[in-house]
């Protein structure tokens, strides 16, 4: 309705004889381009035909394209060709799962650790033994990690082991902080990680955090710049570029030598994050159809994701050492480089640049491969009415910024309440994934555990998302998620403990696959690489938190499953503003972003009630009507 509108608007204001030269102008190259169909089946005009029409196209006017969603169930909305774009997402998940999850594995510590005693090799003691003689106990009758006792242990151990004598003397020694480094339990951790290594532990132990927090300060760097790349020289170019940095600097992390030199290699690993998979996935769902983009979107994390996550632990457990550890997740990644041989570029992002007979070329592809018999005309009517002549006038065609999803009231509340969504999911989820060493349980096998319900998880978003739409299964997986973690902090320290715990991940897993698409389904064309990028920004900030709130963990225990409790509630009650995508096309402008969900209200429910048609609905129904009217004038 709007387009209609605006079209009656320039008709008005504009002088007649102006009117009457636009529509010439607009008949000669419809002529034109129709006589160079029928003579060569190409698109080729003449370059000065074009540089003659150059004024008058600053007088476009407002016309009705045929849309990509339009052309879509002509080549397959979900084919072989699109089974096979699913599969090519396997390998990016799982260099997503590296990129994200190694660096908490590569510098893992075990709780139990004490310190070093020099001069035992010539005694025949137990670890029990030896904490028992020379380590002090302090709060809850636990040894100490980071003092020893101030003796020399021949002077202890000459006479023999006599435990009576040697608990009286205890009384008198002198305790002093660990000089000698550090003894570690590899029943906990049987490999030998890089905070064993460096000894990130007591006054150090804060490290693995900041060097967590650090990668996230990559990620948004990362993010900002991929984001700016993606829409303007395209989704398949940065895909490589993100995956080429996590490549270079992931090797490049076997290097370091101290904190600085780790914490300068996972900053630029952070750039890659989310962006080396992420660019793929915009253009697997652009080309998926409607009713398939939930079991796409969904399913491939569910099964790629979650395993890569299952198996990252037991990957660090058999490589037996940190560097080769490092070695196996970050040489796989070089496959990106064969991305441009086998993924095509976004069809979207190419009619954003106005490279209409690019676009047309990869949908006669998809039509192939998918063995769907496409009329020539349908093909032809495609370009006409997207290409870029006098007649037509479309947002696609300015180069839009991140700023102009703020210039509107309406997709300003969009944008800032997907923030809001994204930073507490991800604070929720990182916090979850990162604080399974501390909830009494082994932490490999919580995490597998908790990294596996991602797949129920995703199954039960394919069975219930295109029914109960969107936003409410948004917000009740984040508020079950909150309920979760505050009812672990009430219940015994163990199992019990560990079984609430991982449910407050499955609903966090819930909320975070569910949330990749939802922002990718409300956040038009002409800005959903950078508006997508700026969204996981914000996450990152949050997740940025997320090391912290596990760190205070060494103040109270129960205190992290407390606040993302607490995060969990609120993230979920703000999501219930969202506009349900569900039913809607893509966006492709920024009045299409302005206008999805607009009739909706705060208690709608899709699976409920009939399905009034929105003003949205009404004005696609006009355009196609508009459209098909044009192109029976165009070919009559």
């Amino acid at each position: 309705m709007l387009a209609l509108e605006i079209e009656d608007f320039r008709r008005h204001s504009m002088g007649q004889s102006e009117s009457f030269e636009v529509e010439q102008v607009r008949k000669s190259w419809k002529k034109k381009k129709q006589d160079s169909w029928m003579s060569n089946g190409s698109f080729a005009f003449d370059e000065k035909d074009e540089e003659e029409n150059q004024g008058t196209s600053k007088r476009k006017s407002i016309s009705c394209r045929m849309p990509f969603d339009e052309l879509l169930p002509h080549v397959g909305e979900y084919g072989l060709y699109q089974v096979i774009l699913f599969l090519l997402l396997c390998p990016f998940l799982f260099f997503l799962a590296f990129v994200f999850m190694s660096q908490m594995f590569i510098t893992l510590v075990p709780n139990d650790h004490w310190c070093e005693i020099n001069g035992l090799k010539n005694y025949d003691l137990t670890d029990i033994q030896i904490k028992e003689i020379f380590i002090p106990k302090i709060k809850d009758n636990q040894y100490s990690r980071c003092t020893r006792y101030d003796v020399d242990p021949s002077k202890v151990l000459n006479g023999g082991i006599n435990m009576t004598e040697i608990a009286l003397s205890q009384k008198s020694w002198d305790v002093i902080e660990c000089n000698s480094g550090w003894k570690y339990n590899r029943t906990e951790v049987s490999y030998w990680s890089l905070g064993m290594e460096f000894n990130w532990v007591c006054d150090q132990a804060y490290y693995p955090n900041v060097a967590i927090s650090v990668y996230y300060v990559g990620a948004i760097l990362g993010g900002l710049l991929f984001g700016y790349l993606s829409d303007h020289y395209g989704r398949l170019p940065t895909l490589v570029i993100a995956n080429v940095v996590a490549l270079v600097f992931g090797i490049s992390t076997i290097f370091a030598t101290d904190f600085w030199t780790f914490a300068f290699y996972r900053f630029m690993v952070g750039f890659a994050y989310d962006n080396c998979y992420v660019m793929l996935y915009i253009i697997v769902l652009e080309y998926t159809g409607v009713r398939w983009r939930t079991f796409v979107s969904n399913m491939s994390i569910g099964m790629f994701f979650t395993a890569a996550m299952c198996l990252v632990p037991w990957i660090a457990i058999w490589c037996e050492e940190w560097r080769i550890f490092v070695l196996v997740t970050s040489v796989p990644i070089a496959l990106a480089l064969l991305a441009p041989f086998v993924v095509p570029e976004s069809a979207r992002w190419l009619l954003s640049m106005d490279r209409v007979e690019k676009c047309v070329k990869i949908m006669r592809g998809i039509a192939k491969i998918n063995r769907k018999k496409v009329d020539e005309s349908v093909y032809k009517h495609f370009y006409d009415s997207n290409f870029n002549d006098p007649s037509s006038f479309d947002e696609n065609t300015v180069n839009y910024t991140l700023l102009d999803l703020f210039k509107s009231p309406r997709m300003r509340k969009i944008t800032f309440l997907l923030c809001v969504m994204w930073m507490t999911t991800s604070l929720v989820f990182e916090g979850h994934a990162r604080n399974a060493g501390s909830i009494g349980s082994n932490i490999f096998v919580v995490h597998s555990i908790g990294s596996f319900t991602e797949f129920p998880a995703d199954i039960i978003l394919v069975l219930i998302l295109d029914t109960v739409g969107r936003r409410w299964c948004c917000s009740v997986a984040l508020m079950l998620g909150g309920v979760f973690s505050l009812l672990a902090t009430l219940v015994p320290f163990g199992v019990y403990s560990a079984t609430l715990a991982i449910l407050g991940r499955a609903t966090a897993n819930f909320s975070y696959n569910l949330g990749v698409q939802y922002a990718a389904e409300l956040l038009p064309t002409v800005v959903r690489g950078q508006g997508l990028t700026f969204v996981h920004i914000m996450g990152y900030v949050a997740s940025m938190a997320a090391p912290l709130v596990v760190y205070l963990s060494n103040i109270w225990t129960l205190l992290p499953m407390i606040v993302l409790g607490i995060v969990g509630l609120v993230g979920g009650f703000c999501c219930l503003f969202l506009p349900e995508s569900l039913g809607h096309d893509l966006p492709q402008t920024i009045v299409d972003g302005e206008n999805i969900g607009r009739d909706q209200k705060f208690f709608d429910f899709p699976c409920c009630g009939k399905r009034k048609i929105s003003k949205q609905d009404h004005a696609n129904i006009v355009k196609i009507i508009v459209t098909n009217a044009d192109n029976n004038e165009h070919y009559h």
